[in-house]
């Protein structure tokens, strides 16, 4: 089970803590009333969702006892114009550099967190279609 608890910190915004103690604060933009003081939650759901893939990835090429050297990971969201303003979709990209992993390895462990062990992939899709690009030591794997 998870739990969380979100209090208002005043303005807009709201410190939130998880089950496991860790906190974060969250914030609106000026624009709309807020101070920028924290996180907008839209960038925390982009945030949890190369997280946990990442965690995937990260242990599957351990399982494959991959070097890793570095690993990154960004994502792209477009949202709707129209309320509520859900993403419609998003592109993240998995760089890994590694003296030893194979393209199919890489592959394999983006493809099994996406389509197995991600729970929050499996949480937006659908409807938020999900796009990945791959890259390993600086070329790219797929589109």
């Amino acid at each position: 089970m998870a739990d969380a608890r979100v209090r208002w910190q005043g303005g807009m915004a709201l410190a939130a803590e998880a089950g496991s103690g860790h906190q974060v604060l969250m914030d609106a933009s000026p624009d709309v009333g807020g101070a920028n003081r924290g996180f907008r939650p839209t960038e925390l759901t982009l945030i949890s969702l190369m997280g946990c893939t990442g965690i995937d990835v990260l242990s599957i090429l351990q399982k494959m006892r991959v070097t890793v050297e570095a690993f990154d990971i960004e994502a792209e969201a477009d949202r709707r114009e129209v309320h509520p303003k859900i993403f419609e979709h998003v592109v993240v990209s998995y760089r890994l550099s590694s003296p030893d992993c194979t393209p199919a390895q890489l592959e394999r462990a983006v493809t099994l967190s996406a389509e197995r062990y991600c729970t929050v992939s499996a949480m937006l899709e659908p409807p938020v279609e999900i796009r990945r690009q791959v890259y390993l030591n600086g070329q790219a794997l797929s589109p």
